[in-house]
C-alpha cells in the first residue's frame, strides 16, 4: 500500500488544537471555573472529530480510486470507513 498523504490543512488543524489545549492547561493552572475549562474542552473535541472526518474522508477518496482500478468492492471502504468514525466517538 503507498504512504499517506495528509495536506497541510489538517496540520494547520492540529498545530490550533494543540494550542487549545495548551490554553486549556493555562486556564487550569490559573484556577479558571471549571464550565469554562470543559468549554474550552468541548471546542478541542469538535476539532478533532472535524479533523479526524477529513483524514477520513480524504483518503476514502483515494482508496475508492485505487479500488475501482482493481475492480475491487468500495462499498466495503466505505462501510469501514464510516465504522471508523463510530468507533472513534
Amino acid at each position: 500500500m503507498d504512504k499517506y498523504e495528509y495536506d497541510d490543512s489538517v496540520r494547520r488543524r492540529l498545530k490550533r488544537m494543540e494550542g487549545q489545549i495548551r490554553g486549556v492547561m493555562r486556564m487550569m493552572d490559573e484556577g479558571k471555573e471549571c464550565q469554562d475549562v470543559v468549554t474550552q474542552l468541548s471546542a478541542v473535541r469538535s476539532a478533532v472529530d472535524k479533523a479526524m472526518a477529513h483524514i477520513v474522508a480524504s483518503n476514502l477518496e483515494r482508496c475508492i480510486v485505487e479500488e475501482k482500478e482493481r475492480g475491487g468492492d468500495t462499498g466495503k471502504l466505505v462501510k469501514e470507513a464510516v465504522e471508523l468514525l463510530v468507533r472513534s466517538r
